[in-house]
């Protein structure tokens, strides 16, 4: 099923079947299960049952395609672009020439499980954590434990007795291809469904701590405070979903309408009648982002889109008003890994 809509802002999209999101137009962040994101450029975002979505500006329009969940899953291949290891499942949606020719087509195959093959393919060859089939296997598998296990605070020779491949390889190769441990993959899925139980159910804390496996609902509450900075009654009034919080779209607009020129956070503040600090608190708060970290997606945004449109590096430069052009290159270089040259002339897998 193919669905063309403009999302409201900070409405929460509960994702109910394997859903592949396509940004067409838009500025801002969006929010993955409480991580915020502002690089969702270019990319073809896969989502699975369970998570959630939600967009922190007011002019997204989106495609949204789902898949029946009996087919997604016909061969493992497929897991690599739903389940999520430590950021979004997603491809390059311009590096991918198969993919734009199927999402910027009018009509569309009812074989949506042609984009699934040509976006895995993309994948494996986009190899974000530079491994072998065979060991993404592997990781992959382990995910499958992770997402199934999470609730049981296995031991160590409980996870072990799980893992096919040999558990000390299995825990090798994982903490080497992304960097975290089977246990950091267990804990980081217990808090993030304790989140969503949290912010999204009536349930009592007590409750939630039981059906997550803690003993001890005190115990819980000390866990997650450590981890987030706050305890589960503090973290659901701050969420508060049901509300439209108008902040996040007042600072997102400002940035729109000053990145170019303005960079100091004393502006910011002074447009939002708040102190610096304030503002950089409550900024972190909403968005789970510092101040200058939007400051600066910004300016990479724009310079991309000016670059793509055939903008000068120094006509770039000198729109976000850089001293010199060299400067702008190398905060460029910096953020996206290539050059302004370089990101010009970018040749693309087909």
């Amino acid at each position: 099923m193919v669905e063309k809509f403009t999302p409201r802002i900070n409405e929460v999209y509960f994702i109910k079947e394997y859903t592949l999101i396509h940004i067409l137009a838009g500025t801002g962040s969006i929010q993955v299960d409480f991580k915020n994101y502002l690089d969702w450029q270019d990319k073809a975002i896969y989502l699975e049952n369970g998570q959630y979505i939600k967009f922190l500006s007011d002019d997204f329009t989106v495609r949204k395609i789902k898949f029946p969940s009996e087919s997604v899953f016909r061969n493992k291949e497929v897991r690599v672009l739903f389940k999520h290891l430590i950021s979004l499942g997603y491809i390059n949606f311009n590096e991918c020439e198969d993919c734009r020719r199927y999402l910027n087509t009018t009509v569309f195959s009812d074989q949506v499980s042609e984009i699934i093959d040509v976006s895995s393919r993309q994948w494996y060859w986009q190899n974000p954590f530079d491994a072998s089939k065979d060991e993404y296997e592997i990781i992959f598998d382990i995910k499958d434990v992770v997402d199934s296990q999470y609730t049981n605070h296995l031991t160590n020779g409980q996870l072990a007795a799980l893992i096919n491949d040999g558990p000390y390889r299995a825990q090798a190769l994982v903490k080497d291809k992304i960097g975290l441990s089977i246990k950091t993959l267990l804990s980081n899925k217990r808090l993030v469904e304790s989140k969503k139980e949290i912010a999204f159910t009536d349930k009592s804390i007590q409750e939630i701590s039981f059906e997550l496996g803690y003993k001890d609902p005190a115990y819980f509450n000390r866990v997650f405070k450590n981890v987030t900075g706050k305890s589960p009654v503090q973290f659901r009034k701050d969420f508060d979903y049901s509300n439209r919080d108008i902040f996040s779209q007042n600072i997102v607009e400002l940035l729109r309408t000053y990145h170019s020129k303005e960079r100091g956070l004393e502006f910011y503040a002074d447009k939002m009648n708040l102190s610096v600090k304030a503002l950089s608190k409550k900024v972190r708060a909403k968005m789970n982002l510092s101040l200058g970290q939007l400051i600066r997606f910004e300016l990479v945004n724009t310079a991309q889109k000016m670059l793509a449109s055939g903008t000068t590096v120094q006509e770039t430069a000198d729109y976000l008003n850089f001293e010199e052009a060299n400067h702008f290159s190398s905060f460029f270089k910096h953020y996206t890994g290539l050059s302004p040259t370089e990101f010009k002339g970018k040749k693309y897998n087909s």
